[in-house]
């Protein structure tokens, strides 16, 4: 058998810290076991293990923030494991928060949470034959999932109100762009169209934010676990609804506009049927633009990342994938793109 690849020193470090970090909570004895690193993800370091303790095994993943940007549309890793604790509470499939990292640690900011095994990886997902099963539930399983959600008491998530998404989340857009200084023009008329056609809010609630396939682990029964936080904010619910029927979540399989799986008038029923608002498709469709925008300006933010020292091949192409975005975008608001 291979042996596993050498870690960097950068994350051999990591671990031996982690390792510390555990033993303050669960004895001298305890041993870290199996390490491993995702590949994916810009500004946070994932590390896979194993936590041996006299009480068994456990598996486990620490989110460690690595970058930090000038101008970012995220949470702070303090207020994600605020809101992972929320959801657990209340019942969202979440992976089962641990602990966080104390100032004293040398691990910055972050947190460990337990390992949910699944699959993340759209094209998986979406092709994979073994998937199937998953598939056919999917619309039903994340209409529930988000109707769950949007039900939290908004007033157990207030610490999300001083965010300028939670505010104003098309301003917070536009003080995004602003920042980077980069004219798009389709961009620019995109946010006068969003600005002439705003929907009234429908309710406030705690929206996720980024719920799409690739943010959530599923396994061939359906969804496990709802990932990546960084992006909730309180607002209308509508906005998850247009998120994940936004083109970009469809990965290619664009006659299919929930995440490239199902129908929106299945996704409403269900929704409804779950306890969720009524639906406005209109103001579905709105956000689906403003999905559009808000991509579009991620995109920027990458890429402008790389340029300015967290040097990647993903985070570089991100400046063509951008163009592409504005096409959709255009074409949406054209009503030639469904």
């Amino acid at each position: 058998m291979a042996e596993p690849p050498a870690l960097p020193p950068d994350v051999v470090d990591a671990v031996d810290k982690l390792r510390t970090a555990c033993r303050r909570r669960y004895g001298a004895s305890a041993e870290i076991e199996n390490v491993s690193v995702a590949t994916l993800g810009g500004s946070s370091r994932t590390i896979l293990f194993d936590l041996v303790t006299d009480s068994g095994r456990e598996a486990l993943v620490s989110r460690q923030e690595t970058y930090t940007l000038d101008q970012s549309p995220f949470l702070p890793p303090a207020l994600q494991y605020r809101l992972l604790e929320l959801a657990y509470r209340e019942r969202v499939p979440v992976p089962e928060p641990w602990f966080e990292f104390a100032p004293d640690e040398g691990l910055g900011r972050g947190h460990v949470m337990r390992r949910v095994d699944g699959e993340t990886l759209p094209k998986r997902l979406l092709t994979d034959p073994a998937f199937a099963p998953a598939r056919a539930g999917f619309v039903r399983e994340a209409a529930g999932v988000l109707a769950r959600l949007h039900a939290i008491d908004p007033a157990h998530a207030a610490f999300l109100e001083p965010s300028p998404d939670s505010r104003d989340p098309l301003a917070a857009q536009l003080e995004r762009y602003d920042y980077y200084a980069e004219p798009h023009p389709a961009l620019d008329f995109a946010f006068r169209w969003l600005a002439q056609r705003r929907p009234a809010v429908s309710r406030r609630c705690l929206v996720h934010g980024d719920f799409r396939v690739g943010n959530m682990i599923m396994d061939n029964d359906g969804i496990r676990a709802v990932l990546d936080w960084e992006c909730a904010h309180l607002g209308d619910p509508m906005a998850d609804l247009g998120w994940l029927c936004t083109r970009s979540w469809r990965f290619g399989f664009n006659d299919k506009p929930v995440g490239g799986i199902g129908q929106r008038a299945e996704l409403f029923a269900a929704y409804e049927a779950a306890g969720g608002a009524n639906v406005d498709p209109a103001a579905v469709r709105w956000w689906e633009i403003f999905g559009l925008l808000r991509w579009a300006l991620l995109n920027v933010m990458q890429v402008h990342g790389h340029l300015s020292g967290r040097r990647s091949p993903v985070f570089a192409a991100c400046g063509r994938n951008t163009a592409l975005i504005e096409y959709d975008l255009l074409m949406t608001i054209d009503g030639r793109f469904d």
